[in-house]
């Protein structure tokens, strides 16, 4: 086992293209580090890079207490896991569990040992006679793993493993795949576009946009104090409203002010009062008003739309002249109507801000 390290790495494509723009990125060893960004954010170069599938136009990554900049991929001791399987289809699940150890020209007895205790461990033991044509979805991604966890690396480099597979599947092999990284302490970095898969699976997330490593910290963290709109929008399911606001004071009291609503707003923005900021507000945030509200600030809107999943319905609202898309969720127990007026609960201590200019966040 090992950690990995990425000092300043960069990746610039013939053209100019700059792919990777100077990353910092520490895995300690053991940890789950998952890679999250849009298409395109350079998530998959970086990992790509780690494993010396491409080139490096500048930086330092260190496996263990090694610099293997210049170091085949072959010799790096990483092992990857791919997001189409790229197994052998003319090979038995064995035959592709053990390849790699066989390229390693590991004797035939260990090959065998060592991929009967891999099986046993993803519950392969009675398919090792069958070809890839003859397994499921989800047992040609075990096999995947299990050629993976069969070398014993120092680091697993995971590429979207799970997008071939069914939503119900998606969500076991989550579970299999944390459940066997912690049982094998092997440091892993994975990466995926699904920010859902992000936030249940990593001991950290690391999101990327347009090269850039934006925010690294504890999932939880990521959502409860994103470092910019960007990761304010892109964590969290659905995605947190954002409002252009007005910060008025009045006897004393702060107020987001957008259109005709008036959010009051807790002390501790007071000394912005006067000034233009983007108000973030998570819709799971929202609740209908009740009676009592302790100390919640209200908002009034029509329903524009709702939308029943589930436990939960979400509404959006017509926030008219503010022009901004608007949700909450909501307990789906109750009925909502197209145009009918509700009076929603925000707490001010749920609230976030931003810089209009740079979006990043306002401490």
């Amino acid at each position: 086992m090992a950690k990995v390290v990425l000092n300043g790495v960069t990746k610039v494509f013939p053209g100019g293209t700059v792919a990777v723009d100077h990353v910092d990125l520490e895995i300690a060893d053991g940890e789950l580090l998952v890679l999250v960004g849009p298409s395109g954010s350079g998530k998959t170069t970086v990992l790509r890079l780690t494993a010396g599938l491409e080139e490096l136009s500048d930086g330092e990554i260190r496996i263990g207490d090694r610099v293997v900049n210049d170091v085949h991929p072959m010799d790096r001791d990483v092992a990857m896991v791919f997001q189409n399987y790229a197994l052998y289809p003319h090979m038995t699940v064995a035959e592709n569990i053990g390849f790699g150890l066989k390229l390693r020209r590991r004797r035939k007895a260990e090959i065998r040992d060592r991929v009967r205790q891999t099986a046993g461990k993803l519950a392969l033991a009675e398919l090792l006679q069958r070809k890839p044509g003859q397994l499921s979805g989800g047992q040609r991604q075990r096999v995947a793993m299990g050629r993976a966890i069969v070398r014993d690396p120092a680091a697993f480099l995971m590429d979207e493993p799970l997008s071939n597979l069914d939503a119900k599947l998606r969500v076991r092999m989550r579970a299999e795949i944390q459940r066997l990284q912690h049982e094998l302490g092997t440091t892993t970095m994975y990466v995926t576009h699904d920010q859902v898969e992000a936030m249940t699976m990593g001991d950290r997330v690391a999101v990327m946009r347009d090269g850039r490593l934006i925010q690294v910290d504890t999932p939880q963290a990521l959502y409860a104090s994103p470092a910019d709109m960007f990761v304010a929008g892109f964590i969290g399911s659905p995605a947190m409203n954002f409002l252009r606001a007005r910060l008025e004071a009045s006897n004393g009291t702060v107020f987001a002010a957008f259109g005709s609503t008036k959010l009051e707003l807790p002390p501790s923005v007071a000394r912005r009062a006067g000034t233009d900021v983007i108000v973030g507000l998570r819709p799971e945030h929202l609740e209908l008003a009740n009676g009592s509200c302790n100390g919640k600030s209200l908002l009034r809107a029509p329903v524009a739309l709702a939308e029943p999943v589930g436990a939960q319905v979400i509404v959006h609202l017509d926030l008219g002249e503010s022009g901004s898309a608007f949700c909450a969720c909501l307990d789906s127990r109750t009925a909502f109507d197209r145009g009918e007026l509700l009076t929603l609960a925000v707490d001010p201590a749920s609230l976030h801000f931003f810089d209009p200019e740079t979006e990043a966040a306002l401490g």
